[in-house]
């Protein structure tokens, strides 16, 4: 329709919408990323609107995807229509670990599983490239209907536009079921007023029309304009003069369809198998229809009285009027046809440069079970898993369960489909195909592992109490078909108990674990498998006899490395490594997943990584770098809309004295994880609630909050918590229980000879004191402490053992002391125990000056991350797969930055970043 009549007509009263249109290009061609998102039910002129904007960008280069509905399982369908022959060769010029996923996502070259986030950065890269030459805009029709791989990339990479002069154009139909495309500018299109809409409908009706019926019509399709032109086609003139056999009460989408299936039907045989065909071959490539109709029989020629009423264009590519005549050519066929259709697109695309899309389309040809094409499907199943495409590996896995005669073969593909489903996030599909698979009569190992992905289901739906007690049942019906499998399981089931906390429940999960800890014969030990006795162990036997067996694991886990199969441990590796006062390892297997995960674009796991290596910076008192590190883990899981991870944000807020921030976030924290059972989610945040109140001297809701924190004895959050709450009850005149929680600490530290459990045993130690050896505790502590990476907790030392030295009034001591511990606090931004340390300066008759705020100069997070980066060495294309953005994006914050601080090169900005640090 692009410049057509029908067009312009679309277009009546849309004086609004193609002023946001024109704003979009105009600020593409101003260099910055825009994106706009046209939402509205079908037939309302959002397709109108963007031939409008791809119409109005003469001086841009033009790129176009169109989702269609029979293609939105089929991994990248959409990604192929965007990225051409000519686009793909931009990615000659990405980091190879981009070009790669990119070529294996689009079958171009098989390799491991990529992260499809990498490839989003990737296309982003490309789109960036191209650019360049030129301002570009990518116009996205029906995105309701892409797959899911598809839909992921390109909102990704209109989350991550920003100096780039490319604009994105969707259309999205309202009400949809995209989730992708949330949170991105969007513009919602609506009904004609009466007054367009009654000009519209008298645009297509020439002769009288009446009054009533016209206000009756123009009420009926609330102003769509495609229902206006559509509808009175087919309705006789004595209906339209009458009112006689007016619209009907289905709803206004069905009614406008509808009328696009009477058209089609109306149509000879062959130009509605021509149809369906063209329809069914989602790309438009003319030579794969014309192939396919070859082996129907049918000439070109056939389309003409398709053409005539213009349904469809048969140019250099295949273009439908709009995309409901596509969706109604479809599905107005009857089943045979459809077959028909589909298996000419068999024998027409090629099975070696497209084998995915011929096995579908195989796939759709028969009617009957048929083991040899549903075994082919499942073939093209694992090819698409492992090009990470969980949902084409469901949907193959799918039709193949279908296709299969046999019952048993049928239940097992049914469960493989119910995974595949379940790891593309499609929970109510996984849960049927999981029912499907229940009535057969599946062996003992699948019936197993059946149990397996239910529980695995429900823990995805609620993370519930209840999980802990569906995995131990899954995984004792493993433990004779599979037993390394039903270890692992057995360890998720721990593990959901240990993160259940305070809302466990054991009920046998804990007695099950137990009895499974019999090593696997002939398989060498795995992290896994230690994992477990560790985790059984510390639930059933004293603390100390757990320490060698986290030792081993932590050992064996470094040892094994970051592979696919075991870096969801990473967790639970960490926080065992703090309940052993093991600073270092934690440090390193944190900052080596980030880099991990940095390389291979894993971004679903780089959030948690960047958290965990957030947390040791806000330990050693780098309170910037953590600050960047959380902002970088939200921007990533707000660019790939994944899941927010439970992050250290209320920790950082506390330790900077952020009062408001800090017990606004507890509260929704609390009851977020009290409504899904997350005790440890509870304990961060009570925890972080007592840092802020002893930061401000507030002793006692400190040791309440701090009691709340370690009353189960969480992994990893302990040995933060009790110090917490030994203080606070020392300083609130609660004995009994700064003496109790003593006890714990000790039982912990006592075993340990790094710096840290010294240091903190110590200053402990002092607090509890009542004889002459507390002087000597403190500065034991002091110079342990010193020795650590937790310059927070030296720095919360010097402040204690002044503030002890001033109530022995030794004021000239105590100033050394209080005055060491507020330049620290100053210099890391813990703004609270400043003030804390400050008051006790004053008291020791001391005069605190006004201390300067530093330069002025405010850099973004953003910002701050980049120059930082940019100080270290690294060049502007490391930069921007390190942040995953592009490399304009990288260099426009870099101008900033230089203007912000007035350096002009690199070695300036090193040494500008230097003095800010100060």
């Amino acid at each position: 329709m692009t410049g057509s009549s029908g067009t312009n007509s679309l277009l009546l009263g849309r004086q609004a919408e193609c002023a946001a249109i024109n704003a979009l290009l105009e600020r593409a061609r101003d260099g910055h990323g825009s994106v706009l998102v046209l939402r509205g039910e079908m037939g309302v002129g959002k397709t109108a609107l963007l031939e409008y904007g791809a119409g109005r960008a003469a001086a841009f280069r033009l790129a176009r995807v169109a989702g269609v509905e029979s293609e939105s399982e089929l991994m990248g369908a959409g990604l192929q229509q965007l990225l051409g022959a000519s686009l793909i060769e931009g990615a000659q010029r990405l980091p190879s670990s981009q070009r790669d996923a990119l070529r294996v996502t689009l079958g171009l070259q098989d390799g491991p599983a990529a992260d499809r986030f990498l490839v989003g950065l990737a296309v982003l890269g490309v789109l960036s490239e191209l650019a360049d030459e030129r301002p570009l805009l990518v116009v996205v029709d029906d995105a309701q209907w892409l797959d899911a791989v598809s839909a992921q990339v390109l909102a990704f990479v209109a989350r991550r536009l920003a100096a780039e002069p490319v604009a994105m154009l969707f259309s999205v139909r309202e009400p949809g079921q995209d989730t992708e495309l949330d949170g991105l500018p969007a513009l919602p299109v609506e009904g004609l007023g009466d007054h367009d809409a009654r000009r519209l409908l008298g645009s297509v009706i020439p002769g009288g029309l009446d009054g009533q019926v016209r206000d009756r019509i123009v009420a009926e399709t609330r102003g769509n304009p495609l229902a206006l032109l559509e509808l009175p086609r087919t309705m006789t003139p004595a209906e339209l003069a009458g009112g006689f056999g007016l619209p009907d009460a289905r709803m206004l989408s069905g009614r406008i369809e509808h009328s696009f299936v009477r058209r089609v039907e109306a149509l000879p045989g062959d130009t509605r198998l021509l149809l369906f065909t063209a329809a069914a071959e989602p790309v438009g490539d003319m030579l794969v229809l014309m192939r396919a109709l070859e082996h129907l029989g049918i000439a070109i020629g056939a389309a003409e009285p398709a053409e005539s009423a213009g349904l469809i264009d048969l140019g250099p590519r295949v273009v439908f009027r709009h995309p409901l005549v596509r969706t109604a050519a479809y599905r107005a066929a009857p089943p045979e046809v459809r077959r028909r259709g589909h298996a000419a697109l068999t024998m027409a695309t090629d099975p070696e440069a497209d084998p995915d899309r011929r096995a579908w389309h195989r796939a759709h040809a028969t009617a009957a079970p048929d083991e040899e094409v549903a075994a082919e499907l499942e073939r093209r199943a694992v090819r698409a898993q492992a090009r990470a495409g969980a949902e084409a590996a469901a949907a193959f896995l799918e039709r193949a369960a279908e296709l299969t005669p046999d019952q048993r073969t049928r239940g097992v593909r049914a469960l493989a489909a119910a995974q595949a489903k379940l790891d593309a996030g499609a929970l109510g599909a996984a849960e049927a195909l999981l029912a499907l698979a229940a009535i057969a009569p599946l062996g003992e190992a699948d019936r197993a592992r059946l149990e397996r992905v239910r529980a695995h289901i429900a823990f995805a739906r609620t993370r519930g109490s209840d999980t802990p007690i569906l995995l131990s049942m899954a995984a004792r019906q493993l433990e004779v078909v599979d037993p390394e499998l039903a270890r692992e399981t057995h360890l998720e089931a721990m593990w959901a108990l240990m993160r259940s906390g305070r809302f466990g429940r054991p009920d046998g999960v804990l007695t099950a674990a137990e009895a499974a800890l019999a090593p696997v014969s002939d398989h060498p030990v795995r992290a896994v498998d230690q994992f477990l006795d560790v985790l059984v162990t510390r639930a059933t036997h004293q603390y100390v006899q757990v320490l060698p067996s986290v030792a081993r694991a932590i050992a064996t886990f470094q040892r094994e490395g970051f592979r696919r199969d075991n870096i969801a441990w990473c967790w639970l590796a960490c926080q065992l490594a703090m309940d052993v006062w093991d600073d270092d390892a934690c440090a390193a297997m944190a900052g080596g997943l980030a880099e991990t995960a940095r390389e291979r674009g894993m971004l679903t796991v780089l959030p948690f990584a960047l958290n965990y290596s957030a947390a040791h910076q806000l330990f050693a008192g780098r309170f910037d770098l953590a600050q960047q590190l959380v902002q970088e883990a939200d921007a990533i899981t707000q660019a790939t809309r994944n899941v927010a991870v439970a992050d250290f944000s209320i920790l950082l807020a506390a330790w900077q004295g952020e009062r408001e921030r800090t017990l606004d976030l507890r509260e929704r924290i609390l009851a977020a994880a009290t409504a899904r059972g997350e005790g440890f989610a509870v304990e961060a945040a009570e925890w972080a609630a007592a840092t802020l109140h002893l930061g401000y001297g507030e002793y006692g809701p400190a040791a309440e909050a701090a009691q709340r924190a370690a009353e189960p004895d969480g992994i990893g959050f302990t040995v933060w918590v009790l110090p917490e709450l030994i203080e606070a009850a020392v300083r609130s005149g609660d004995g009994d229980t700064a003496h109790q929680a003593f006890e714990r600490l000790e039982e912990r530290s006592s075993t340990s000879e790094t710096p840290w459990a010294r240091g903190i045993e110590t200053r402990s130690r002092a607090l509890l004191s009542q004889d002459g050896t507390a002087e000597e505790l403190y500065r034991e502590s002091i110079e342990h402490l010193a020795r650590s990476r937790v310059t927070v907790h030296h720095a919360r030392a010097q402040l204690i053992y002044g503030e002890w030295l001033r109530r022995q009034n030794r004021r000239i001591d105590a100033r050394a002391q209080l005055k060491a511990a507020l330049a620290a606090f100053d210099a890391m931004g813990a703004r609270a125990f400043a003030r804390r340390a400050e008051r006790e300066l004053v008291a020791t008759g001391e005069t605190v000056h006004k201390r300067s705020q530093g330069p002025s100069v405010q850099l973004t997070p953003q910002e701050a991350q980049i120059a930082r980066l940019a100080g270290d060495g690294h060049t502007n294309p490391e930069i921007a797969a390190r942040l995953f953005v592009s490399h304009r994006t990288v260099e426009w914050h870099l101008r900033k930055v230089f203007t912000k601080l007035g350096v002009t090169s690199r070695k300036d900005l090193a040494q500008a970043l230097r003095t800010m640090s100060t």
